[in-house]
């Protein structure tokens, strides 16, 4: 059997349609998985136990990425195509069924959306897949003992909670976690760098890994985190899916739509209309409060 996922380039978007592509891969434990997305999210899928092959093809003018895929993966009879991005593309396929999702914004959660338009009642948490590499690069950078995840940076500078108060919250959680270090997370490239900056400089014992790790090195990092507090970002997807508890901060993004989902999560929204708010309003009084509800127990 052979099935091609059509993702989103997006890599939060992308982890949260990694709980579909686990239950499928369940549900046909010999199917060969194609794998389509943007080079951002590549590697949100890189270590998928049943991947046979990924195509990467990006944005171009005119659409002209749609007809690259195409050429990718027209001569092929596929079993199964799921199109979570609402392409034609997948029309124009041989294939024997096909489940597409409908594109544009809806309201309510969207691994529920996913899992609703793939007929599974209830929709699959995401999940975050690594290698046995990943999990001992992971050990040997963070080591034993409890440690803090942060992840100060986002996509744009209005998602962004005061660094001077993720460091504030560092000392107020690490008040009551005998041991722990910090260690702040981000993606690679100058802005991610430029963001993560004043909470390094706040904080020179954290364990530095901010463009230095693959997705899945950092699921594995995540993994063995023992609290990740961060903005709406990919990362804080991954955390989630990963499995650590987990707390979204937000402000100018929409919680009832990207909250983080996982086994053990919570959200912490600054006061306001939803998606404009400022992050500025959003105290360190009340994330520490919701960060000691994840550990058990206020800090």
């Amino acid at each position: 059997m052979r099935i091609l996922f059509i993702s989103s380039s997006r890599i939060g978007d992308a982890v949260i349609s990694c709980g579909i592509l686990e239950q499928l891969r369940r549900q046909y434990p010999a199917a060969r998985f194609t794998i389509a997305c943007g080079s951002p999210s590549a590697g949100v899928f890189a270590r998928f136990p049943r991947l046979e092959k990924l195509i990467v093809f990006d944005k171009r003018r005119f659409d002209l990425h749609w007809l690259v895929l195409w050429r990718g993966v027209a001569g092929h009879v596929w079993d199964l195509v799921v199109d979570l991005r609402g392409s034609g593309v997948s029309l124009l396929l041989a294939a024997k069924r096909r489940k597409i999702m409908k594109g544009g914004r809806r309201p309510g959660r969207r691994y529920v959306q996913l899992g609703q338009a793939m007929g599974f009642d209830p929709a699959p948490l995401p999940v975050a897949w690594t290698a046995p590499e990943d999990d001992a690069k992971a050990a040997r950078l963070l080591g034993e003992g409890p440690v803090i995840a942060l992840g100060p940076t986002a996509n744009w500078d209005g998602k962004i909670w005061p660094p001077e108060r993720f460091v504030a919250l560092y000392h107020v959680l690490a008040a009551r976690l005998p041991g722990a270090r910090a260690a702040v997370f981000g993606g690679p490239g100058a802005d991610e760098a430029r963001r993560a900056a004043p909470v390094l400089a706040a904080l020179p014992d954290a364990i530095n890994l901010v463009g230095k790790l693959s997705l899945a090195e950092a699921a594995a990092c995540l993994r063995r985190s023992t609290i990740y507090i961060g903005n709406d970002s990919g990362l804080m997807h991954l955390a989630a899916a990963a499995g650590t508890p987990t707390l979204g901060l937000f402000g100018r993004s929409k919680a009832s739509e990207y909250a983080p989902a996982g086994v053990k999560t919570g959200i912490a929204v600054a006061p306001g209309p939803e998606g404009e708010a400022a992050m500025e309003d959003l105290t360190l009084e009340h994330v520490a409060e919701a960060a000691g509800r994840l550990l058990g127990g206020e800090p």
